[in-house]
C-alpha cells in the first residue's frame, strides 16, 4: 500500500505489473484514446451486474486515464463481451461530447458550467445529469532539480513561480523556506497545460483560494505568459523531465512515472508531504455544493483548507452521467461499469497514484449508481 507517493512508482512493483497487463489488453500508451479490453486479471467479482455485453464509450479528463484503463480491464473481466473505450481528450471535450450524445459518460475534473446544465438535461431526455466524484487524484507540484531530493514551497512561492515573479531556484524566498538545502543557481522552467483542462481549472481555483486572491485568473485555459505549454498530463510530466529546473502541476501518478520530485507544500500549518494520510485528511473534510446523488465538491472550501497534516490540492474527478434517460442497454452498461469501478478501489489503484474511495463516500457513490434509472 502506498504511504508516500514520492518514488512510489519505483517502490511498488504493482504499478509496472498493472501497466504491463493493461498494455496486453489494449494500447494504454495512446494519450489520444484507449480501448481497454480484458481477460481475467484476478478481478474481484462484482455482484448484481446485468451482464450486458458491448462497448461503453467515455471521454474526458486525462488525469484519470490510468484509472479508467484499470477499471476498464476489471469491467471486461467481470462482464463477458463488455469493454470500455475511453478517450483522454481533456475535461472540456468530454463534457461537450457527452452533451452532444456522442459518448455515454464524461470524465471531468470540473463540473458542468452553468450554461451546460440545461443542454445536459436535454441530452438526458429531460433528466438531470449527475456528477459522481469517482477518481480521487492528488495534484503534485512536480519538479526536475538535480541534487535536490526534497523541497518545501509555500503557497505564496507557488503563486509567484507560476506568475513569473520568482524565476530562479535559489531565490531568497525559496531559500528561506529551505534552510540547509543547497539550491542551485538555475532558472525555473514553468510548464503548463496547453489544452483546455480541468486540472488547470482546479489548480487555478486552488491558487486563488489558498492565496486569498493573490492569483487572479481562472478557468480551464492556463495563462500563457509564463513558461511553455504541453498537452495532457502525460505531456507536461514528460516535458518537465526533459527540462532541467522544470516545474509543473500534475497528478501524482504522472510525476511518479517520470521520476520527478514532488514538493512539500505549506498550506499555512507548515510544509506538508503528499501522502495517502494527508490526502485522506483533506477528504475527511470534503463538502458539497449540491444535494442528493449529484455531488459537486465545494472547491473553495476544499482548497482553502489549512489544517495541520492535510493536503487539499486534490482533483475529485467526476464521472458525469445521466440520472435517467439512457436506453436500457446503455443504462445497464453504465451501471455495471461504475459498480465494478467501486469494487476496484484497491491497492492496485493506489499504486497508480490515486486514493481509493472508502467509507461514507463509497457508500454514497454506490447509492447514486443504484439510483440511475
Amino acid at each position: 500500500m502506498i504511504r508516500n507517493f514520492k518514488r512510489s512508482f519505483a517502490i511498488l512493483g504493482v504499478v509496472a505489473a498493472t501497466s504491463a497487463t493493461l498494455v496486453a489488453c489494449g494500447d494504454s500508451g495512446n494519450e489520444e484514446g484507449t480501448t481497454t479490453e480484458g481477460g481475467d486479471n484476478g478481478a474481484v467479482a462484482t455482484d448484481g451486474l446485468s451482464g450486458t455485453a458491448g462497448e461503453l464509450v467515455g471521454e474526458g479528463a486525462s488525469s484519470q486515464k490510468n484509472a479508467m484503463e484499470f477499471f476498464g480491464q476489471q469491467y471486461s473481466a467481470n462482464v463477458d463481451g463488455a469493454s470500455l473505450a475511453y478517450t483522454s481528450s481533456g475535461s472540456g471535450s468530454g463534457r461537450k461530447n457527452f452533451i452532444a450524445g456522442q459518448v455515454d459518460f464524461a470524465g471531468s475534473d470540473s463540473p458542468l458550467s452553468d450554461d451546460q446544465v440545461e443542454p445536459a438535461k436535454e441530452r438526458c431526455e429531460g433528466n438531470d445529469a449527475w456528477h459522481l466524484p469517482f477518481v480521487i487524484g492528488p495534484v503534485a507540484i512536480a519538479y526536475n532539480l538535480e541534487g535536490v531530493d526534497e523541497i518545501n514551497l509555500s503557497v505564496d512561492s507557488v503563486v509567484k513561480i507560476f506568475k513569473g515573479e520568482i524565476t530562479n531556484w535559489n531565490d531568497e524566498q525559496i531559500a528561506s523556506e529551505n534552510e540547509g538545502v543547497e539550491l542551485p543557481d538555475q532558472e525555473i522552467g514553468v510548464v503548463y497545460r496547453s489544452d483546455e483542462s480541468g486540472t488547470s481549472d482546479n489548480f487555478q481555483k486552488f491558487l486563488a483560494a489558498a492565496s486569498e486572491g493573490a492569483w487572479e485568473t481562472e478557468g480551464q485555459q492556463f495563462p500563457r505568459e509564463v513558461g511553455e505549454g504541453a498537452e495532457g498530463s502525460g505531456g507536461v510530466s514528460t516535458q518537465v523531465s526533459n527540462v532541467p529546473g522544470g516545474i509543473t502541476y500534475v497528478e501524482a501518478g504522472y510525476a511518479d512515472q517520470q521520476g520527478l520530485g514532488i514538493a512539500n507544500i505549506d498550506f499555512g500549518a507548515g510544509p506538508t508531504e503528499l501522502s495517502k494520510e494527508t490526502v485522506g485528511a483533506a477528504l475527511d473534510a470534503l463538502e458539497f455544493t449540491s444535494e442528493g446523488h449529484d455531488m459537486v465538491v465545494d472547491a473553495d472550501a476544499l482548497f482553502s483548507q489549512n489544517q495541520e497534516g492535510s493536503y487539499p490540492l486534490i482533483l475529485t474527478t467526476y464521472e458525469i452521467v445521466c440520472s435517467a434517460g439512457y436506453d436500457e442497454e446503455t443504462k445497464n452498461q453504465v451501471k455495471d461499469f461504475l459498480s465494478v469501478a467501486l469494487d476496484s478501489q484497491n491497492e492496485t489503484l493506489e499504486g497508480l497514484g490515486f486514493i481509493p474511495v472508502e467509507g461514507t463516500h463509497a457508500e454514497r457513490l454506490k447509492e447514486a449508481v443504484d439510483a440511475i434509472a
